[in-house]
């Protein structure tokens, strides 16, 4: 992980990147990771160094250098849901592992050092859905964002926002804004005022086989064309691209079924 100032929401505003309760990294545990690597590397240029060693092989993917992502290898025996992580930062990763815990949460991993890169959890809300919680070292490098091929959002898929908004609060302490709208359920997450992350309720829609879980936007440069590679590559397509309020959006999926968003934002 590098230190980065600054991050655009999926509206263009920036905030900076590294206050408590930003996302401040994604990350990826799958089985066959040198396949996961050739995937996307393939469809978003990144190029992979290792990366901290503490649960098992770990690389990040890096953009034209700086660091964007993480992918890491699943030990054989874990059969647990191929899905993209976000991880969101804390000043002090044991206090707030603590918070999730007295909120109704649960801690699977850590709090642990992760060598140079600082200390992480990697936690469940009340309805399941995993984060990570990260406190971050700062050491010289600076993140890429708003560029194809970077995350730029992270959203949580649920059933309905009231359920699990409260939690994110208590943990985090971010201002809540609905959407005011009869027929979408959805909660921005704010931090002094600037959005940081959404919550979205999807009612029965909801796919049964995953359950609640967040959801991470990467930005490309054309979202149709992203597509077709995507499936050339051996992913498939969850829900083709449309037009959004935020830009043209596509959901996908790699080959190992983590499912990710590809957005055009609009600037």
């Amino acid at each position: 992980m590098t230190e980065a100032r600054e991050s655009a929401g999926p509206n263009g505003t920036t905030h900076a990147r590294h206050m408590p309760g930003t996302p401040c990294w994604v990350s990826l545990m799958v089985h066959e990771m040198a396949a996961t690597q050739d995937f996307y590397g393939a469809l978003f240029g990144w190029e992979f160094q290792p990366g901290p060693q503490q649960l098992g092989p770990y690389a990040r993917a890096l953009l034209d250098g700086h660091e964007v992502a993480g992918i890491g290898q699943l030990p054989p025996d874990r059969h647990l849901p191929i899905a993209w992580t976000p991880y969101f930062a804390s000043a002090d990763v044991d206090q707030t592992a603590e918070t999730v815990r007295l909120s109704g949460g649960t801690v699977g991993v850590g709090p642990l050092d992760a060598a140079e890169a600082g200390r992480l959890a990697i936690a469940s809300d009340t309805s399941g859905a995993v984060f990570g919680i990260w406190q971050v070292v700062a050491h010289p490098g600076t993140e890429i964002t708003g560029v194809p091929g970077t995350p730029v959002w992270n959203e949580l898929v649920t059933r309905d926002t009231q359920s699990v908004v409260k939690f994110y609060q208590g943990v985090f302490g971010y201002e809540l804004v609905p959407t005011v709208s009869p027929d979408f359920d959805y909660v921005t997450l704010h931090i002094d005022g600037h959005p940081v992350a959404g919550v979205h309720g999807v009612g029965n829609t909801l796919p049964r086989d995953r359950g609640p879980h967040w959801l991470t936007y990467f930005e490309a440069a054309d979202v149709d064309e992203a597509v077709r590679r995507v499936t050339e590559l051996g992913g498939h397509l969850v829900e083709p691209a449309h037009d959004s309020p935020y830009g043209r959006v596509a959901t996908v999926a790699d080959p190992e079924g983590a499912t990710f968003s590809l957005i055009h934002a609009v600037t």
